[in-house]
């Protein structure tokens, strides 16, 4: 396997940025990778650049913006959530149709892993989607804690947001062999983490599940220890970013469609100068 590694950040509605980057990456045939590793809306964004389909991710993005299905205050307590994360799966099959078959032939050339966490041990899986689970394994990934349902069943399993459990997991691709790793980042290089409300909710909503409690508590000190190995990394490791300089116009979960292009086209331009050495 190629030692190649390429590692998407999640971030919600910043993907915009993302997903300018890997448009820029199409349109300029950069694929040099042999292994692609998305977390959250980094799996939206690598399957459709697996895919081939350029502006897309982007035409996704916008759509969820404007649907009034997608979000709901109404729903913020309810078994849904205030996102309706199963929304993405709908977009992906009907209004902006993945090409699946595309990105499967991809994966015979390339090791494909999206991050999930297991809702009952709290642990990351780094799962490899297929055929039959492809979207289904987006949506693990991207199932936020408090915002959207909370879990997605997968296989008998319930999982959420992989972001809970290695939001950076560039050491586990340097264990899994990647030897040169290109990050896409949603948050600027030197912005470390603290300890946001869900984390702490969450750690005391789930004191009685150890695995889950761990890992909101843990959380914020597992991305600053991923910023620290990135900053010193293993002397047989090469490590580059792709970073926004400041704060992105979107949020995770505050966006209008003019932002999302905002940071799109500041991806674009950020890939563009990158696949030239710029």
């Amino acid at each position: 396997m190629d030692k190649t590694c390429l590692i998407v950040e999640g971030g919600g509605f910043k993907t915009g940025f993302t997903t300018g980057i890997l448009d820029a990456f199409q349109s300029s045939n950069y694929k040099p990778f042999g292994k692609y590793i998305g977390v959250s809306g980094g799996t939206v964004a690598i399957s459709y650049f697996l895919s081939e389909q350029y502006r897309s991710c982007l035409s996704a993005l916008r759509l969820l913006a404007k649907d009034e299905q997608f979000t709901n205050f109404k729903r913020t307590l309810g078994k849904q959530g205030y996102m309706d994360i199963d929304f993405i799966a709908r977009v992906a099959g009907e209004k902006v149709p993945f090409d699946l078959e595309k990105a499967i032939e991809k994966t015979k050339e390339s090791d494909v892993r999206f991050v999930a966490t297991n809702r009952i041990t709290g642990l990351a899986e780094y799962l490899k989607p297929n055929l039959e689970n492809w979207i289904d394994t987006v949506v693990a990934s991207s199932t936020l804690p408090f915002v959207t349902k909370g879990s997605h069943h997968l296989q008998g399993i319930e999982y959420f947001d992989g972001g809970w459990s290695d939001p950076l997991p560039v050491k586990w691709a340097y264990e899994q062999g990647a030897r040169n790793i290109l990050i896409i980042r949603t948050w600027p290089s030197g912005i470390r983490s603290t300890q946001s409300w869900a984390d702490y909710f969450g750690s005391i909503y789930f004191s009685a599940s150890p695995g889950l409690k761990n890992s909101f508590s843990e959380c914020y000190k597992k991305y600053n220890e991923s910023l620290d190995f990135i900053a010193n990394p293993p002397a047989d490791l090469k490590i580059k970013e792709i970073a926004p300089k400041k704060l992105l116009k979107s949020g995770t979960y505050s966006y209008t469609t003019k932002t999302i292009m905002s940071d799109y086209r500041y991806g674009l331009d950020k890939g563009l100068y990158f696949v030239n050495g710029v």
